[in-house]
This record gives structure tokens, C-alpha cells and sequence, in this order.
């Protein structure tokens, strides 16, 4: 799906506000209240019709129709219903796999709200609702949105293509969970200093403190969510493309609509 100019100011704001809820601790003032549980719903409140913003201007780029909605809802409750699989257990997530392949195919666009609305149903569904959902939704939303801004979609094809969405998956895997810390590590008051956030410190210093802190917390369920995803994309990857491309060509997404006088 073609990613127009208005799909892309609504991208932009949607990342930007996102990266600024996740990034302001660094930069807030010693004496600054730091508690997601405060910010939390009105990052939420504000999520969603950023959302919507990203589907309606997809709808006008693109022509996205009730098919298209169709299968984004099918493609976010499959997804939902892959992460209890792993219940996030040692970093087994294989939802990811499928947040990867479907915004490669249906474009990033799409994929970033597949990949929002897939956390938003999956966090129902297994009683994760709390401060840090709307930030696992952003987080989710750029995997998918990254997958579909990888280079030839029209072109590359095979081994060449799995062993592409395998190692961004990888990447991705590690990525989400780095950037997930930083949207907790500023408000766990009880960590060693040399990995805990010290407010009003310089951001050097404080960075440093949090790639101790990933390395030592969470790289254990970083690693093995990477490999699941290689793992599953390598094995699974050609079969889910075909499908999801079959799917889009039958779903005429794209077609143009021709309306012809009865003689």
C-alpha cells in the first residue's frame, strides 16, 4: 500500500510525540515528577486519535476499504492471540514474527497501526493493561512500521527476502525491548547506582547507566525474542508471505474502481 504525503505527516507525529514520551525523563529537571502512571492515560487518550489520523489518511492515499479494515482485524487478533503463547516467559514473543511480515507485505502504514492495535487486544486479552500498554503499543507500531520501510518490496523475493526479515527482526526484537527500559528504568528508585536513573544528571551519564542497566536486567529476554523471531521468520516467513500477498491480491487492494454505463 502506497504511503502518501498525508500518511506520512501523520507517521511523524505519531513517532515524534511517541519518542518525546519516552525520552523526557532524560531531560526533566531533578525536582520533576517522574511517574508514568500519571502520563500514562493522556498518552493513551492521545494515541488513539493519532491512530485514527494514520488510518484515515491511509484510507485518502491509498484507498484503503472495508477488505482492507477486514484484514487489519484479523491480522491485530492473531496477533493477540500469539503473545500468550509466550506470555513474554524468557522473551518468547512469537507475535513478533508476524508484526514483521505483515508490515513488510501491507506497507507501514498499515503496519504501524496492525502493530499498535495487535498490543492493544493482546494487553486485553491477558490482563496487561496498565501505565506501560500505551507505550508497548508505540513501540510495537514502529516494528511493523520499520518492516514495511525496508528497501524492494516489489522486487526481492526468496531467501534473499527471509534472510533480510529475519535479521531485522533481530534487530527489532532487541530494539523493542531496549526502548521498553527506557520507558520503565527512570522510575525504579531501588536499583544499584551504577545502573539506576539519577535525575538532573548529564545525559552521558545517564545513558551509560541504562546500557548497564539493559545489560544486566533485560538482555537475557532480549536475546531469545530475537532468536524466536529469526527462528520463526526463517521457518514460517515464505509460507506467511505468500499467504499475506495472495490475500492482498485478491483483496484488490489497489484495484481501481470503474463504473461503466448499461447499455
Amino acid at each position: 500500500m502506497r504511503l502518501g504525503a498525508r500518511s506520512v505527516a501523520a507517521l511523524l507525529l505519531v513517532s515524534a510525540i511517541g519518542a518525546a514520551a519516552f525520552a523526557w525523563p532524560l531531560m526533566a529537571a531533578p525536582t520533576s515528577s517522574l511517574s508514568h502512571a500519571n502520563d500514562a492515560p493522556w498518552l493513551f487518550a492521545a494515541l488513539l486519535p493519532l491512530l485514527l489520523a494514520v488510518v484515515v489518511a491511509t484510507i485518502a492515499d491509498s484507498g484503503l476499504d472495508a477488505k482492507a479494515i477486514a484484514m487489519l482485524g484479523v491480522l491485530a487478533a492473531a496477533g493477540a492471540a500469539l503473545r500468550p503463547l509466550g506470555a513474554g516467559t524468557a522473551g518468547i514473543e512469537p507475535m513478533f514474527f508476524l508484526m514483521v511480515l505483515s508490515g513488510r507485505v501491507l506497507g507501514p502504514g498499515f503496519g504501524f497501526v496492525l502493530g499498535s492495535l495487535s498490543m492493544f487486544a493482546s494487553a486485553l486479552l491477558t490482563g496487561g493493561v496498565g501505565p506501560w500498554m500505551p507505550f508497548q503499543m508505540l513501540a510495537m507500531g514502529w516494528v511493523s512500521m520499520g518492516a514495511g520501510l525496508l528497501p524492494a518490496p516489489d522486487r526481492l523475493r526468496g531467501q534473499r527476502e527471509s534472510a533480510m526479515l529475519a535479521a531485522y527482526g533481530a534487530v527489532a526484537s532487541v530494539l523493542y525491548g531496549t526502548v521498553m527500559n527506557l520507558q520503565g528504568w527512570p522510575y525504579i528508585g531501588s536499583l544499584a547506582s551504577g545502573v539506576s536513573f539519577v535525575p538532573g544528571d548529564p545525559l552521558p551519564d545517564n545513558l551509560a547507566r541504562f546500557v548497564a542497566y539493559c545489560l544486566a536486567t533485560s538482555l537475557g529476554w532480549d536475546l531469545p525474542r530475537a532468536l524466536v523471531t529469526v527462528t520463526a521468520t526463517l521457518a514460517l516467513g515464505p509460507v506467511v508471505l505468500r499467504a499475506l500477498r495472495r490475500a492482498t491480491r485478491r483483496a484488490a487492494f489497489e484495484a481501481a474502481v470503474e463504473f461503466r454505463e448499461l447499455h
